[in-house]
C-alpha cells in the first residue's frame, strides 16, 4: 500500500476561512452514529477520563455544545468555573466540564442523543460568530488538573475552530475505546483532523519531521531534513498528544485537544 506523502508546511490549517464549520459538523455526525449504536450497559461503561462514563462524557459534550450555541449559557458556565476553580486543582476548565456532566447526569441515553443531535447545528454556527476582533485574543491555559503540560496560552479563534472540534473527536475515540463500538476512521473527516493536528504539533516543536502514522486516517508527513523516522497508529498519536498515552521524545510535546 501506498503512503500519501505530505510537506507539513502545506498542510493547510482549519479555520473559519477554509472548512471549520464543514469539519466541526462532519465530527458531530460521527459522533452521533456511534451514540445511535450503543445498548443501556454501553452508556454505563467507564472511559479513560477519570471518572468518566460513556453518559458522563456525552453530558460534557451537550454542556460544551450549549456554551457553543448560547453566549449567556457560555458566560455562566464560565463563571461558575471561575468561581469553583480550587475545587478541582485552581483549573476553571475542569470546573466547568464537572458542571456539564452533573447537569445533565439525569438524562435516559436517547435523550442525551436527542439532545446532542439538536444542539450541534447551533453550537457549530455559534461558534463561527465568533467576532475577528474576539478571534485574536489570547487567554491562558490553567497548568494544573486535566490541562497540565498543553501550551499555556490559546487563541479563541483557534479554540471555536479547531479546538472544540477535537475534543469531540477525541471524546468519539474515547467512547468507542470504552464500548467496543467502531468508528470509520477512513471517512476523510478523521484525515483532515490528524494532519491539522500534525501542522500544529509539529510548529510547536520546531523540530525536523518524517512522521509515518498508520491506520485509515494517516499518511507520512515530512518537514525539514536530518529527522529521525517515527512510525505508528494515527489515532495513537493523537491519544499520545493528548496526554491519553505515554509519549517518548517529540511526542511528549502535547497539543491542545
Amino acid at each position: 500500500m501506498t503512503t500519501n506523502t505530505s510537506g507539513v508546511a502545506q498542510i493547510t490549517p482549519i479555520a473559519k476561512s477554509t472548512d471549520a464549520a464543514e469539519v466541526a459538523l462532519a465530527t458531530y455526525d460521527q459522533l452521533l452514529v456511534l451514540l445511535h449504536s450503543l445498548d443501556d450497559k454501553a452508556w454505563r461503561a467507564a472511559t479513560e477520563c477519570p471518572g468518566w462514563s460513556v453518559a458522563d462524557m456525552v453530558g460534557h459534550l451537550i454542556g460544551a455544545a450549549e456554551a457553543n450555541a448560547s453566549l449567556r449559557q457560555n458566560m455562566r458556565q464560565q463563571a461558575w468555573g471561575a468561581r469553583h476553580r480550587r475545587d478541582h486543582c485552581g483549573n476553571p476548565l475542569d470546573a466547568v466540564n464537572a458542571l456539564q456532566v452533573s447537569e445533565h447526569r439525569s438524562l435516559a441515553p436517547a435523550e442525551r442523543v436527542s439532545m446532542l443531535s439538536s444542539l450541534a447545528p447551533r453550537a457549530v454556527a455559534g461558534r463561527m460568530r465568533l467576532p475577528r476582533l474576539l478571534r485574536r485574543v489570547s487567554v491562558p491555559i490553567a497548568q494544573s488538573g486535566s490541562s497540565a503540560g498543553m501550551p499555556p496560552r490559546l487563541r479563541l479563534g483557534h479554540l471555536v475552530d479547531v479546538i472544540y472540534t477535537r475534543d469531540v473527536w477525541m471524546h468519539t475515540l474515547d467512547i468507542a475505546r470504552a464500548t467496543g463500538g467502531e468508528v470509520d476512521l477512513s471517512a476523510p473527516v478523521n484525515a483532515r483532523i490528524v494532519a491539522d493536528v500534525v501542522r500544529e504539533w509539529a510548529l510547536l516543536h520546531g523540530q525536523p519531521v518524517d512522521l509515518t502514522l498508520t491506520g485509515p486516517c494517516g499518511g507520512r508527513f515530512v518537514s525539514g531534513a536530518g529527522a529521525q523516522r517515527l512510525e505508528l497508529d494515527a489515532a495513537q498519536f493523537c491519544r499520545a498528544l493528548s496526554g491519553r498515552a505515554p509519549g517518548q521524545g517529540l511526542l511528549r510535546q502535547l497539543v491542545i485537544f
